[in-house]
């Protein structure tokens, strides 16, 4: 296959792993074009990485030599900059989340899918050692039935991370910690166990910010396979901690913590994959490896050139967006104890 030149568009925090990841894909891919509105962050971008940055999103666009383009940006800007290159024919690799509400989103999923174009969203944790070997063992049938299963994300984020501008509020992020940190681990989670049925939870504010979205959430899930669970999620708990899914089977039970699996089964095997390594879920939140990022983004090319969804695509974030959106929605319906 020839190689594909491809665009970025967005050149803040999150461009790092890509950046990465695409040099590491230099044999399949050239970055020919490298998109911000900014000037300031243009010239920094060209200091820190060496490349050149253009103002000119139309000449981007219009280069019909250009086939796919990663979007980077701010979440409420994702549709818009989608249309944008479904409508001139370039596959989209797109930054979590889809966008800034599931309406938006799956108008954005619709709009590639009208213009023919492959939609794929940045959803690395799949791609991590041990979530690759858990999902084998999953499609093997080697767990069983699943019975029971909990997701738990107890970050932390500071002061220095909640100073930026609009961090942490729904007119910058759309969300809290479900749409803009434990989104991640929820989709993996989602990729595991099936689509959800049914949620209820309770969501709140710690206060410890000056944010509008909910830093702190606990629910519980019913799985459209009968099985049932629990969600744990914050970016309160100092200093931060790996994130943690746990997974009880009909043959055996499962543990990812970050991208470690440790597997128990009913037959005496014990098997494990991967270290757990740092996920970003400290005070920094880039202190990760980017090579997950690099399998995502292979993937990526390897759908475009067989003609095949990405494993990660627009149809399958929507599922995580959903529960997103019913764990906020859900009353609680609490019952008083005692």
């Amino acid at each position: 296959m020839a190689k594909r030149r491809v665009a970025l568009i967005g050149l803040g925090m999150a461009v790092k792993p890509h950046i990465q990841s695409w040099r590491d894909l230099a044999d399949r891919a050239e970055v020919a074009a490298c998109y911000s509105p900014s000037a300031e962050r243009r010239a920094k971008f060209t200091q820190d990485y060496g490349l050149p940055a253009t103002g000119d999103l139309a000449a981007i666009l219009a280069d019909k030599s250009i086939t796919a383009v990663s979007i980077l940006t701010p979440p409420w800007s994702h549709l818009d900059l989608t249309k944008q290159c479904a409508a001139a024919g370039k596959h989209v690799l797109l930054e979590k989340p889809v966008e800034a509400t599931t309406e938006r989103a799956v108008e954005a999923v619709a709009a590639c899918e009208r213009a023919g174009v492959l939609l794929a969203v940045c959803f690395q944790h799949r791609f991590r050692a041990g979530a690759l070997r858990l999902t084998e063992l999953i499609e093997k049938g080697r767990l069983g039935r699943l019975l029971s299963a909990s997701a738990s994300v107890r970050w932390w984020r500071g002061p220095d991370y909640f100073a930026q501008p609009g961090r942490g509020m729904k007119a910058r992020d759309g969300g809290g910690v479900l749409l803009t940190q434990a989104i991640h681990t929820l989709d993996m989670f989602l990729s595991l166990t099936g689509p959800a049925a049914q949620v209820t939870g309770f969501n709140g504010n710690s206060g410890l910010r000056r944010i509008d979205t909910e830093d702190v959430v606990a629910g519980a899930v019913r799985f459209a396979s009968g099985a049932m669970g629990v969600i744990d999620a914050t970016t309160t708990a100092y200093p931060g901690h790996a994130e943690r899914i746990e997974l009880a089977g009909e043959n055996g039970s499962a543990v990812l913590e970050t991208a470690k699996l440790t597997a128990w089964l009913k037959d005496g095997s014990v098997i494990e994959e991967g270290t757990v390594g740092s996920g970003g879920g400290g005070a920094d939140p880039m202190a990760y490896s980017h090579e997950p990022h690099r399998a995502l983004i292979a993937d990526f090319l390897d759908a475009i050139d067989q003609n095949r969804a990405p494993r990660s695509n627009g149809r399958t974030a929507l599922h995580v967006h959903r529960l997103i959106d019913a764990l906020l929605a859900s009353s609680g319906q609490a019952v008083a104890v005692g």
